[in-house]
């Protein structure tokens, strides 16, 4: 079993007989290199921090085979944040800010002002399915029980936490299929809710769980590695460019003597010349004009 507080790490869980199940996330370098593409502000990076918590531990609830995507948007300060996770541990976000504006508040309102937050399910196979609900509460974590109170009728508390170094989260949910006692539930959250941010970022999974619940009959799994990963490619970036079109792509050609786009998440540069562009749409120039194919 790993003691290092100091990793990538997520652990899962569960009380026994009480029908009720945690998770522990711990992110390290994968945070860090989330944060070394982008010159966020402290505030910033804290709520980024806080989203790829959340994100992995959400994922970490579902059982398919896919990614989950939450995003914040609003009209303040931040106007985007945006994390996901896949069922395989790999996290990448990113956040578009007002960067003429010092954001000094760290409460959803002035942080987001009018915001709304959207989980996006995208199973690899088979349809996605998205949840919007309006931006309440004075946290992220607040802003995502408020979700799952109205669109998942399960009890889930969240407690989230970043600082310079790290990002973690910690998650309480029933478990769909057991009809556990509401005592039972309400002393393990009255237990969970003297966690302090402190405590997060410094004890590791098992020291946390030892200070809530050592009277409690508490099984912890193995944990798996969380890492950074952008799934960004070349391929999927053609795929985008045949939806804008030839004729528009052309104009840009003509215009730039390229097409130059870059992925927000990981800032890879991909560039496109004329002759690509026209290997993409299968046109052949001729003398005189070009033949699609």
């Amino acid at each position: 079993m790993h003691t290092d507080s100091n990793n990538d790490l997520l652990f899962r869980f569960l009380f026994n007989n009480l029908g009720v199940r945690g998770e522990i996330v711990s992110l390290d370098t994968s945070f860090q290199a989330s944060l070394a593409l982008h010159n966020y502000p402290d505030i910033v990076a804290d709520q980024l921090g806080q989203a790829l918590a959340a994100s992995l531990l959400l994922t970490a609830t579902l059982k398919f085979d896919g990614s989950l995507i939450l995003q914040v948007q609003g009209s303040g300060p931040i106007s985007m944040l945006v994390a996901q996770a896949s069922n395989q541990q790999t996290i990448r976000g990113l956040a578009h800010w007002d960067k003429e504006q010092e954001i000094k508040a760290d409460n959803l309102a002035s942080l987001f002002g009018d915001g709304r937050l959207v989980l996006t399910l995208k199973p690899t196979k088979g349809q996605a399915y998205q949840g919007i609900v309006a931006l309440e509460g004075e946290s992220l974590s607040d802003a995502l029980e408020s979700y799952f109170t109205q669109s998942e009728q399960l009890k889930t508390r969240l407690w989230l936490s970043a600082n310079a170094d790290k990002a973690v989260g910690f998650l309480l949910q029933e478990l769909p299929t057991h009809a556990g006692e509401p005592a039972d539930w309400e002393r393990i959250e009255m237990l969970a809710n003297t966690i302090t941010d402190h405590e997060l970022l410094n004890l590791n999974a098992e020291e946390v769980i030892h200070r809530l619940f050592h009277e409690e009959s508490v099984t912890l799994y193995d944990p798996q590695t969380v890492a950074f990963k952008c799934d960004c490619s070349r391929q999927k970036i053609e795929s985008g460019l045949l939806t804008v079109g030839y004729e528009e792509l052309l104009s840009v050609l003509e215009e730039k003597g390229s097409v130059d786009t870059h992925c927000d998440f990981c800032n890879h540069h991909y560039q496109f010349n004329a002759q690509a562009i026209e290997q993409l749409f299968g046109i052949e120039k001729t003398d005189d004009s070009p033949v699609r194919h």
